[in-house]
């Protein structure tokens, strides 16, 4: 079978030629394939995004270059038992958000961007929120080129504040038919000991205190009119305590308390509160250099991730519970995963 960028990690791992070139390269990196594990099932060119600069685009491309040199006439088998799942296409629903209007914050990057252009693209008015104003305006030109007639609001505003959050409420004008909270920062995987006030009370402060002041916005107007959606990013770390460190566990918990809370205290008012639980997801997020106590804790629990999805994965999840097909669901907590719940 021949490998290029777009083969998986699987295939290079398990390839005869491949797995011997790119074990050498984890090997003078200090590392080993176990490393690797969680991302078996995403394109090589994914751990570009995944490993924070550590598997930079001229490393893929060395992968590429030394295995063709090695194994120049290596061919492809359909016919070869045991390859991986066929990849999957995104499948873009036309009209699905025709005529809504759907907030999605940390729409600059990652999970947030992916919701936004996939709304975007399937007819909605999307109010993309972030800081980063630059990104915004990128996304905006992004989607003007791939789906003309999209409408996208950039806001570059802090969630946390409450200017902040009129500001989105006005941007998004008369209603708000969908909300997709989104953005959120992670810690160090510290434990409480290693914990410090100022990462506690960042990642509470973005986590779930923007998350709520996002809700407490929009719902007034979704029981005006009768109904709408909110789905919260919860996490894997929302549903165990092995995923995250003290701060950001406890967050993801909060999260998946205020989802359920909201769905019990406005059943029957036609605005439905959800949340999404993602597993391992190539965004790219920042995660800050590791606590030596809680990050070789978690360490041992790392091997149980089944895999690596992609910020379009999430999205597809996050879409369904934004859109009217989710008319039967209120208080779900869809773990978006790939069966690391189940584990």
């Amino acid at each position: 079978m021949a490998l290029s960028a777009s083969s998986t990690v699987g295939e290079w791992l398990d390839h005869p030629v491949g797995g011997r070139i790119l074990g050498t390269v984890l090997e003078q990196a200090g590392a080993s394939a176990d490393a690797l594990a969680p991302a078996r099932n995403l394109p090589l060119e994914q751990l570009v995004t995944l490993s924070n600069g550590q598997f930079p685009a001229e490393m893929i491309d060395g992968l590429v270059a030394a295995y063709r040199e090695q194994a120049p006439d290596d061919a492809s088998d359909d016919a070869a038992e045991g390859r991986s799942p066929a990849p999957w296409t995104e499948q873009v629903t036309p009209g699905r958000f025709a005529g809504q209007t759907v907030v999605v914050t940390g729409a600059a990057s990652g999970i947030g961007r992916a919701v936004a252009s996939r709304v975007a693209r399937e007819g909605g008015r999307v109010v993309a929120v972030d800081l980063a104003k630059e990104k915004l305006d990128e996304l905006a030109a992004t989607l003007a080129g791939v789906a003309p007639g999209a409408e996208v609001v950039a806001v570059a505003g802090d969630i946390t504040s409450p200017d902040s959050v009129e500001e989105i409420v006005r941007a998004a004008g008369d209603r708000v038919d969908a909300l997709a909270n989104v953005a959120g920062i992670m810690d160090d995987m510290g434990a409480v000991h290693e914990l410090t006030d100022a990462t506690w009370e960042r990642v509470m402060r973005v986590n779930v205190d923007g998350t709520m002041r996002l809700m407490r916005a929009v719902v007034p107007g979704m029981l005006a009119a009768g109904g709408g959606r909110i789905v919260n990013v919860a996490s894997e770390a929302g549903l165990r305590g092995s995923a995250a460190g003290a701060a950001y566990t406890a967050s993801k918990h909060a999260v998946v308390g205020l989802t359920r809370s909201s769905a019990v205290m406005y059943a029957g008012t036609g605005v439905q509160v959800n949340a999404v639980a993602p597993g391992g997801v190539a965004t790219g997020i920042q995660v800050p250099t590791q606590a030596e106590f809680g990050g070789a804790r978690l360490g041992r629990f790392m091997g149980n991730i089944p895999g690596v999805a992609t910020a379009e994965h999430l999205a597809a999840s996050i879409t369904f519970l934004l859109s009217t097909d989710a008319v039967n669901l209120n208080g779900a907590i869809l773990a978006s995963d790939g069966g690391w719940s189940a584990v």
